[in-house]
Protein backbone atom coordinates (compact mmCIF):
# COMPACT_ATOMS: atom_id res chain seq x y z
CA UNK A 1 0.00 0.00 0.00
CA UNK A 2 1.24 3.36 -1.52
CA UNK A 3 2.09 5.94 1.93
CA UNK A 4 -0.31 9.08 2.25
CA UNK A 5 1.38 11.90 0.39
CA UNK A 6 0.90 13.81 4.03
CA UNK A 7 3.06 11.25 5.74
CA UNK A 8 5.83 12.04 3.39
CA UNK A 9 8.86 14.49 4.15
CA UNK A 10 10.88 15.05 7.58
CA UNK A 11 13.25 11.46 7.03
CA UNK A 12 16.71 10.76 5.55
CA UNK A 13 17.52 8.72 3.11
CA UNK A 14 19.03 5.70 4.63
CA UNK A 15 21.69 4.06 1.73
CA UNK A 16 24.59 1.87 2.36
CA UNK A 17 27.39 4.37 1.11
CA UNK A 18 30.41 2.22 -0.49
CA UNK A 19 33.56 3.92 0.76
CA UNK A 20 36.07 1.27 -0.61
CA UNK A 21 39.19 3.36 -1.50
CA UNK A 22 37.66 6.38 -0.96
CA UNK A 23 39.53 9.35 1.07
CA UNK A 24 37.66 10.27 4.22
CA UNK A 25 39.27 12.88 6.74
CA UNK A 26 38.45 12.61 10.37
CA UNK A 27 39.01 15.95 12.54
CA UNK A 28 39.65 14.60 16.10
CA UNK A 29 40.68 11.58 18.27
CA UNK A 30 38.36 11.29 21.21
CA UNK A 31 35.76 8.69 22.01
CA UNK A 32 33.06 10.23 19.03
CA UNK A 33 36.05 10.20 16.62
CA UNK A 34 36.99 6.81 17.58
CA UNK A 35 33.33 5.95 16.72
CA UNK A 36 33.62 7.15 13.64
CA UNK A 37 36.81 6.22 12.65
CA UNK A 38 35.73 1.95 13.26
CA UNK A 39 32.78 3.21 11.00
CA UNK A 40 34.61 4.30 8.01
CA UNK A 41 37.36 1.61 8.40
CA UNK A 42 34.63 -1.29 8.34
CA UNK A 43 33.62 0.09 5.14
CA UNK A 44 37.02 -0.13 3.66
CA UNK A 45 37.72 3.47 3.47
CA UNK A 46 41.46 5.31 3.22
CA UNK A 47 41.78 7.49 6.42
CA UNK A 48 43.18 10.85 7.18
CA UNK A 49 43.03 11.44 10.83
CA UNK A 50 43.89 14.78 12.73
CA UNK A 51 43.83 15.28 15.84
CA UNK A 52 46.44 16.09 18.84
CA UNK A 53 48.02 13.28 20.25
CA UNK A 54 47.15 14.19 24.09
CA UNK A 55 43.67 13.47 24.35
CA UNK A 56 43.56 10.28 22.29
CA UNK A 57 41.37 7.87 22.48
CA UNK A 58 42.72 4.39 23.34
CA UNK A 59 40.63 2.83 20.68
CA UNK A 60 41.95 5.88 18.99
CA UNK A 61 45.13 4.95 19.26
CA UNK A 62 45.08 1.04 18.32
CA UNK A 63 43.44 2.06 15.30
CA UNK A 64 46.33 4.25 14.14
CA UNK A 65 49.09 1.91 15.19
CA UNK A 66 47.04 -1.24 13.50
CA UNK A 67 45.85 -0.02 10.67
CA UNK A 68 47.76 0.39 7.52
CA UNK A 69 45.05 2.48 6.18
CA UNK A 70 45.07 5.03 8.84
CA UNK A 71 47.23 8.43 7.90
CA UNK A 72 48.25 10.24 11.18
CA UNK A 73 48.99 13.76 11.87
CA UNK A 74 49.62 15.15 15.10
CA UNK A 75 48.27 18.89 15.05
CA UNK A 76 45.12 20.26 14.40
CA UNK A 77 43.43 20.80 11.64
CA UNK A 78 44.92 23.19 9.39
CA UNK A 79 42.77 25.17 6.76
CA UNK A 80 41.37 24.21 3.39
CA UNK A 81 44.41 22.35 2.30
CA UNK A 82 43.68 19.05 4.49
CA UNK A 83 40.04 19.01 2.31
CA UNK A 84 42.08 18.46 -1.05
CA UNK A 85 41.25 15.36 -2.63
CA UNK A 86 39.32 14.15 0.27
CA UNK A 87 35.91 12.77 -0.62
CA UNK A 88 34.18 12.61 2.91
CA UNK A 89 34.54 14.68 5.84
CA UNK A 90 33.40 13.82 9.70
CA UNK A 91 34.68 15.79 12.66
CA UNK A 92 34.35 15.27 16.72
CA UNK A 93 35.71 18.29 18.23
CA UNK A 94 35.03 20.20 21.09
CA UNK A 95 35.12 23.30 19.37
CA UNK A 96 31.43 25.13 17.84
CA UNK A 97 33.26 27.55 15.90
CA UNK A 98 35.94 25.30 14.35
CA UNK A 99 33.30 22.62 13.40
CA UNK A 100 31.18 25.43 11.54
CA UNK A 101 34.22 26.90 9.98
CA UNK A 102 35.19 23.19 8.30
CA UNK A 103 31.40 22.34 7.75
CA UNK A 104 31.50 25.65 5.70
CA UNK A 105 34.23 24.95 3.68
CA UNK A 106 33.30 21.60 2.76
CA UNK A 107 30.19 22.96 1.47
CA UNK A 108 31.76 25.00 -0.80
CA UNK A 109 34.18 22.38 -1.79
CA UNK A 110 30.46 20.09 -2.29
CA UNK A 111 32.05 17.61 -0.14
CA UNK A 112 29.83 15.33 2.37
CA UNK A 113 30.48 16.29 6.32
CA UNK A 114 29.40 15.20 9.34
CA UNK A 115 29.52 17.54 12.06
CA UNK A 116 29.04 15.59 15.58
CA UNK A 117 26.62 17.22 18.05
CA UNK A 118 25.47 19.89 15.30
CA UNK A 119 22.53 18.26 13.20
CA UNK A 120 22.18 21.46 10.67
CA UNK A 121 26.24 20.89 9.96
CA UNK A 122 25.35 17.33 8.82
CA UNK A 123 24.72 16.23 5.37
CA UNK A 124 24.09 12.82 7.00
CA UNK A 125 24.27 10.92 10.46
CA UNK A 126 25.56 8.09 11.67
CA UNK A 127 22.61 5.93 12.97
CA UNK A 128 23.03 2.78 15.90
CA UNK A 129 24.19 -0.10 14.23
CA UNK A 130 24.46 -4.01 14.27
CA UNK A 131 26.80 -5.21 12.33
CA UNK A 132 27.50 -9.24 11.78
CA UNK A 133 29.89 -9.95 9.04
CA UNK A 134 27.92 -8.75 5.74
CA UNK A 135 25.21 -8.28 7.95
CA UNK A 136 24.53 -4.27 9.03
CA UNK A 137 21.10 -2.86 10.25
CA UNK A 138 21.03 0.42 11.00
CA UNK A 139 18.40 2.25 13.21
CA UNK A 140 18.12 6.06 12.79
CA UNK A 141 16.31 8.88 14.73
CA UNK A 142 17.17 11.69 11.71
CA UNK A 143 19.30 12.76 14.59
CA UNK A 144 17.37 13.60 17.08
CA UNK A 145 17.53 10.88 19.86
CA UNK A 146 20.84 8.64 19.57
CA UNK A 147 19.89 6.98 23.09
CA UNK A 148 16.81 6.20 21.72
CA UNK A 149 17.83 5.12 18.60
CA UNK A 150 20.55 2.95 20.96
CA UNK A 151 17.56 1.38 23.10
CA UNK A 152 15.63 0.68 19.64
CA UNK A 153 18.92 -1.35 18.42
CA UNK A 154 19.00 -3.51 21.44
CA UNK A 155 15.89 -4.80 21.37
CA UNK A 156 16.21 -5.98 17.42
CA UNK A 157 19.35 -7.18 18.17
CA UNK A 158 17.40 -9.54 20.66
CA UNK A 159 15.62 -11.06 17.62
CA UNK A 160 18.62 -11.59 15.15
CA UNK A 161 20.11 -15.08 15.10
CA UNK A 162 23.29 -15.92 16.50
CA UNK A 163 24.31 -18.09 13.06
CA UNK A 164 22.34 -14.62 10.68
CA UNK A 165 25.61 -13.39 9.59
CA UNK A 166 26.90 -16.85 8.66
CA UNK A 167 23.97 -17.52 6.72
CA UNK A 168 23.92 -14.30 4.91
CA UNK A 169 27.86 -15.31 4.00
CA UNK A 170 26.39 -18.96 2.79
CA UNK A 171 23.42 -17.22 0.93
CA UNK A 172 25.31 -14.98 -1.16
CA UNK A 173 27.90 -17.84 -2.06
CA UNK A 174 24.65 -20.07 -3.28
CA UNK A 175 23.57 -16.79 -5.19
CA UNK A 176 27.42 -16.43 -6.99
CA UNK A 177 27.07 -20.57 -7.91
CA UNK A 178 23.44 -20.23 -9.42
CA UNK A 179 24.33 -17.16 -11.37
CA UNK A 180 27.34 -19.01 -12.59
CA UNK A 181 25.06 -21.99 -13.59
CA UNK A 182 21.98 -19.91 -14.71
CA UNK A 183 23.94 -16.63 -16.40
CA UNK A 184 22.24 -13.35 -17.58
CA UNK A 185 20.97 -10.00 -16.78
CA UNK A 186 17.31 -9.57 -15.69
CA UNK A 187 14.29 -11.16 -18.22
CA UNK A 188 12.93 -14.38 -17.06
CA UNK A 189 16.11 -16.33 -16.17
CA UNK A 190 16.92 -13.00 -13.21
CA UNK A 191 13.39 -13.78 -12.04
CA UNK A 192 13.58 -16.99 -11.36
CA UNK A 193 16.77 -16.94 -9.70
CA UNK A 194 15.74 -14.01 -7.65
CA UNK A 195 12.08 -16.33 -6.94
CA UNK A 196 14.33 -19.34 -6.02
CA UNK A 197 16.60 -17.56 -4.18
CA UNK A 198 13.75 -16.36 -2.12
CA UNK A 199 11.87 -19.90 -1.30
CA UNK A 200 15.52 -20.85 -0.42
CA UNK A 201 15.71 -18.17 2.31
CA UNK A 202 11.98 -18.83 3.68
CA UNK A 203 12.48 -22.75 3.95
CA UNK A 204 15.33 -23.02 5.37
CA UNK A 205 16.18 -21.96 9.01
CA UNK A 206 18.56 -19.64 9.67
CA UNK A 207 21.00 -22.52 11.11
CA UNK A 208 20.60 -24.58 8.36
CA UNK A 209 21.01 -21.87 5.79
CA UNK A 210 24.49 -21.50 8.54
CA UNK A 211 25.41 -24.96 7.37
CA UNK A 212 25.69 -24.98 3.87
CA UNK A 213 29.21 -25.92 2.28
CA UNK A 214 29.89 -26.45 -1.15
CA UNK A 215 29.08 -29.99 -1.30
CA UNK A 216 25.50 -28.94 0.10
CA UNK A 217 25.33 -25.97 -2.35
CA UNK A 218 26.30 -28.24 -5.16
CA UNK A 219 23.58 -30.93 -4.34
CA UNK A 220 21.07 -28.26 -3.89
CA UNK A 221 21.63 -26.65 -7.03
CA UNK A 222 21.58 -29.54 -8.74
CA UNK A 223 18.12 -31.21 -7.14
CA UNK A 224 16.30 -27.70 -6.53
CA UNK A 225 17.24 -25.29 -8.48
CA UNK A 226 17.43 -27.94 -11.96
CA UNK A 227 14.01 -29.48 -11.17
CA UNK A 228 12.52 -25.87 -10.00
CA UNK A 229 12.39 -27.04 -6.14
CA UNK A 230 13.31 -26.40 -3.02
CA UNK A 231 14.63 -29.46 -1.16
CA UNK A 232 14.74 -30.21 2.79
CA UNK A 233 18.22 -29.68 3.99
CA UNK A 234 18.16 -33.61 4.94
CA UNK A 235 18.11 -34.04 1.21
CA UNK A 236 21.37 -32.47 0.47
CA UNK A 237 23.29 -33.77 3.36
CA UNK A 238 22.81 -31.35 5.83
CA UNK A 239 21.29 -31.81 9.58
CA UNK A 240 17.66 -30.27 9.89
CA UNK A 241 16.88 -28.15 12.75
CA UNK A 242 14.81 -30.00 15.00
CA UNK A 243 12.66 -27.42 16.58
CA UNK A 244 12.07 -23.79 16.51
CA UNK A 245 13.17 -20.97 19.11
CA UNK A 246 10.63 -19.18 19.54
CA UNK A 247 11.00 -15.48 19.76
CA UNK A 248 11.93 -13.93 23.36
CA UNK A 249 9.06 -12.24 24.90
CA UNK A 250 11.22 -8.90 25.80
CA UNK A 251 11.48 -8.71 21.79
CA UNK A 252 8.59 -6.49 20.55
CA UNK A 253 9.93 -5.14 17.16
CA UNK A 254 9.77 -7.59 14.11
CA UNK A 255 13.77 -9.14 13.08
CA UNK A 256 14.56 -7.24 10.11
CA UNK A 257 17.08 -9.14 7.55
CA UNK A 258 18.47 -8.47 4.85
CA UNK A 259 19.50 -10.89 1.96
CA UNK A 260 21.50 -8.98 -0.13
CA UNK A 261 23.60 -11.46 -2.13
CA UNK A 262 24.75 -8.67 -4.68
CA UNK A 263 24.04 -8.07 -7.87
CA UNK A 264 19.96 -7.23 -8.15
CA UNK A 265 18.44 -9.65 -5.85
CA UNK A 266 17.76 -7.80 -2.57
CA UNK A 267 15.31 -10.01 -0.32
CA UNK A 268 13.57 -8.26 3.09
CA UNK A 269 12.71 -11.19 5.25
CA UNK A 270 10.34 -10.12 8.38
CA UNK A 271 9.57 -12.63 11.17
CA UNK A 272 7.24 -12.79 13.47
CA UNK A 273 6.34 -15.43 16.00
CA UNK A 274 3.20 -16.58 13.59
CA UNK A 275 4.16 -15.53 10.02
CA UNK A 276 6.72 -14.09 7.60
CA UNK A 277 6.36 -11.97 4.99
CA UNK A 278 9.15 -11.57 1.88
CA UNK A 279 9.44 -8.58 -0.11
CA UNK A 280 11.79 -8.90 -3.19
Amino acid sequence: MAPETKTLGGGSLLIAWQLKDKRVLVVGGGAVASGRLESVLVADALVTLIAPFQGLHPLTKQFIDTCPRVTYHDRVFGGPQDLADVDMVLTAIDDVETSEQICAMCRTLRIPVNVADIPPSCDFYFGSQIRDGPLQVMISTNGQSPKLANIIRKRIEECIPDQAGEAIEKVGKLRTKLRERAPGIGGDVGKRRMRWMIDVCTAWEMEELALLDDEMMGKLLESGWEKGRVPRVDEVGGKPKQSRTPAPTSCTLPMLLGFLAGGSCLALIFWSRTKSVVWA
